[in-house]
């Protein structure tokens, strides 16, 4: 072979694989994973040829990865449809398009320039879970491969089929001005299109693909990119701003004042929208996101329920799915429409435009609706440092502690606790609607402290001392990457 197999083992992440090039893994290990994931997929489908669609993202060295890939693919007996340059969202369609049994998308979001990855899946609408992923990682790290005769071919014009069936089904009644902004990733040549095509007025933003992202890597939670979306929306004064990250299924924006809306507002926004046509539906929201989902006013006239759960887009498109939720909404900007308006996964593009119908709907400015909203006092996502093989132990410890503090009605600024919650970690929450959250990380060695309060600054950080007082007593605790 010449070439040395390089595959590094931790490359295997929680719902994908990402891996900086070359340093981390080779074409070698790239054809590994195809024939791994090939091999997984026979598994799984009990079919010989199963027909895998594949895509991948606009950076130098995608096209090469993704030619290593189809020819492990193929060597298990998998049929490759190669749709070409796309977003995660446009293989994901594609599956269900074109009645794929698996996908592989080659991209690595918005990590920097060097890393790149794989985001798969095999039942439509769903990304691999933790455990799919840890049987991949064992099947490709021992080599328990299949062998077969596949073949591939090229699907030609896919874009135009997947920006079609946005536009198609969502004509808006009057025209928004809007600025989009993709950071010279792939999005730029599928937003401007879509939404011009549904009926906004276009104003674009670093929306030329340039694999060398010369501005910043595209982020919706970047605050560089979010400024300057801010920024062209008061020179343009336009009436709202989104910001797509790299391979497109996740959403950040602006109002018609330029300020950012954290995505669980713009969830709640939109799910409030949806429910007086869908009455008792169910949404789903992860454990990070606002309290206010539990007490509106208005999904409580309509009937319908929220559902608080793991986060993580694998964890809360899977639970949209088995609860037959019509959205799901998660704080990093991933949110999940299930029919009729969307396949059930992730797409940033869909979630912009669900955002252009709430704005056509209500004929008021984005930031006149965002005022309609009781007024909440959030922290930021704290992570404070804790090893990786003592943070689940910290936390179980600590939900016994709430647990005993909520049954002797110890008060915590003059509050009892209501409601304990312990799908991911604990979330806690008082007679008044404040809450404070504690969980592990599923990516790095630290722990995810949240609160909010509907009432005051004040009682926000409260909560967050009194969770840091039961942090500290651990003596398990570092840093904190940022604090209160």
């Amino acid at each position: 072979m010449g070439q040395n197999l390089k595959i590094d083992p931790y490359g295997f992440r929680e719902y994908d694989a990402r891996w900086l090039y070359q340093e981390g893994i080779n074409l070698l290990g790239i054809t590994n994973l195809g024939k791994g994931l090939g091999t997984q997929i026979i598994n799984h489908t009990k079919k010989n040829n199963p027909r895998v669609i594949i895509g991948h993202d606009y950076r130098s060295y995608s096209e090469e990865i993704k030619s290593a890939l189809k020819k492990g693919l193929i060597s298990t007996g998998c049929y490759v449809e190669d749709i070409g340059l796309s977003l995660s969202p446009t293989v994901y369609f594609a599956q269900f398009n074109l009645d794929g049994d698996g996908l592989a998308m080659i991209t690595a979001s918005h990590n920097e320039n060097g890393w790149t990855g794989v985001k798969m899946g095999i039942k439509k609408g769903l990304t691999h879970t933790p455990e799919e992923m840890l049987e991949l990682k064992d099947i490709t790290l021992n080599q328990k491969f299949i062998k077969g005769q596949g073949s591939e071919k090229q699907i030609k014009n896919f874009q135009e089929i997947y920006k079609n069936e946005l536009i198609n089904k969502n004509k808006i009644n009057r025209k928004i001005k809007t600025v989009v902004g993709c950071g010279n990733g792939t999005a730029g040549i599928f937003a401007p299109e879509i939404l011009r095509g549904i009926g906004c007025e276009v104003i674009e933003l670093d929306c030329n693909l340039d694999w060398t992202f010369p501005k910043y890597n595209p982020n919706p939670e970047d605050l560089k990119m979010l400024h300057d979306i801010g920024k062209a929306v008061k020179d343009n004064k336009a009436e709202i701003g989104f910001g797509f990250d790299g391979d497109g299924d996740r959403v950040g924006v602006i109002d018609n004042n330029g300020n950012e809306i954290f995505s669980d507002k713009v969830g709640l926004l939109i799910a409030r929208n949806l429910s007086a046509k869908h009455k008792k539906s169910k949404f789903i929201v992860d454990v990070k996101s606002t309290g206010l989902y539990a007490t509106d006013k208005k999904l409580l006239e309509n009937n319908c329920e929220t559902i608080y759960w793991k986060t993580g887009h694998s964890h809360i498109k899977r639970k949209v799915h088995t609860e037959k939720a019509l959205a799901g909404f998660e704080k990093s900007g991933h949110f999940f429409f299930s029919q009729p308006l969307g396949y059930g996964y992730d797409d940033g593009i869909n979630s912009a435009i669900q955002v252009c119908h709430l704005l056509s709907n209500q004929n008021k400015m984005l930031n006149e609706i965002i005022n309609e909203l009781p007024n909440t006092y959030q922290t930021p996502t704290m992570a404070p440092f804790c090893k990786d093989e003592e943070k689940y132990q910290v936390v179980e410890e600590l939900v016994k502690q709430i647990y005993i503090i909520k049954e002797n009605k110890t008060k915590i600024d003059n509050q009892l606790i209501k409601e304990i919650l312990t799908v991911n970690g604990v979330r806690f929450s008082f007679e008044d609607g404040s809450w404070g959250l504690i969980r592990a990380s599923s990516n790095k060695p630290s722990l995810v402290i949240v609160t909010e309060s509907p009432t005051s600054s004040e009682r926000k950080k409260k909560i967050f001392d009194f969770i840091d007082n039961l942090l500290q007593k651990t003596g398990k605790i570092g840093e904190y990457d940022q604090k209160i």
